[in-house]
């Protein structure tokens, strides 16, 4: 009898990008199935709050039978171990990234041995996406409509004219 290998893909998604969907697809190819973990980021600033980057995440992977998501606060190898999961993907788009990546890589095997992290790094088209990068340029007027699924880019619009006009 074979187990079913559950990866979870996780981060703040603020807002989901073409990158994170990339990744997340393909991430949907290697497992039985993937959960996207969105943080609630309570250290963070947020364009959008979490109800709002949950709702974006499920309508960019709906097309995706063996992905779901879930928001997650705390340590997210918990999360993790919670969910039932033996692996945990990140991306990787520069050496920054990776030095990065490979520190928290190492203290998350040492809160949670028996789960694994697994790196994936971008399509080529992909890998200069970041949500920073996206929120600047569309607060300053710039065009990202390369950058996010249309539901996204709606979204973004949305959210700007509304602070605009507040």
């Amino acid at each position: 009898m074979s187990r079913q290998v559950i990866a979870v893909y996780p981060g703040t998604f603020d807002p989901i990008t073409w990158g994170h969907s990339d990744m997340l697809r393909r991430a949907a190819g290697l497992f039985d199935h993937l959960i996207v973990a969105v943080a609630t980021a309570h250290h963070k600033k947020t364009l959008f709050n979490l109800e709002e980057r949950l709702a974006l995440v499920r309508q960019v992977v709906s097309p995706l039978a063996n992905v779901s998501v879930a928001a997650f606060d705390g340590l997210v190898s918990d999360f993790v171990a919670a969910q039932g999961g033996q692996v945990m993907v990140r991306g990787l788009r520069s050496s920054t990234d990776f030095d990065y990546e490979f520190q928290l890589a190492g203290m998350n095997q040492a809160l949670k041995p028996d789960i694994e992290t697994v790196f994936l790094t971008p399509s080529p088209q992909y890998q200069s996406i970041s949500s920073t990068l996206v929120r600047e340029i569309a607060k300053l007027g710039g065009a990202v409509d390369q950058f996010v699924p249309p539901e996204v880019l709606a979204a973004l619009k949305g959210k700007l004219a509304s602070e605009k006009a507040a």
